[in-house]
């Protein structure tokens, strides 16, 4: 199994052309780029500058999840494991 030639590729990319035209073949690449655009703006938004700590502030729970306050005040009569002491 040798390398591929030019002429191989070029008659690869035709009938490549021929199934799916131009116009599709347009519409994929623009879908990948905007993709791969879309990947790269996310990775810059989720890392922090060194010069800048990350947030400290506590963010607020999603509207579904129970707060460790919020369960502790619906029973009472719950032993809250991680405040006790080994010792």
């Amino acid at each position: 199994m040798g390398s591929f030639s030019i002429w191989h590729w070029l008659i690869v990319l035709l009938i490549v052309v021929m199934v799916f035209g131009t116009k599709k073949l347009k519409n994929i690449g623009s879908d990948l780029g905007g993709a791969v655009k879309g990947f790269k703006d996310g990775m810059k938004d989720g890392s922090t500058p060194e010069g800048t700590p990350a947030s400290t502030t506590a963010a607020t729970p999603p509207a579904g999840q129970v707060t460790n306050q919020q369960a502790h005040a619906a029973d009472p009569g719950t032993i809250d494991v991680e405040a006790k002491h080994k010792g």
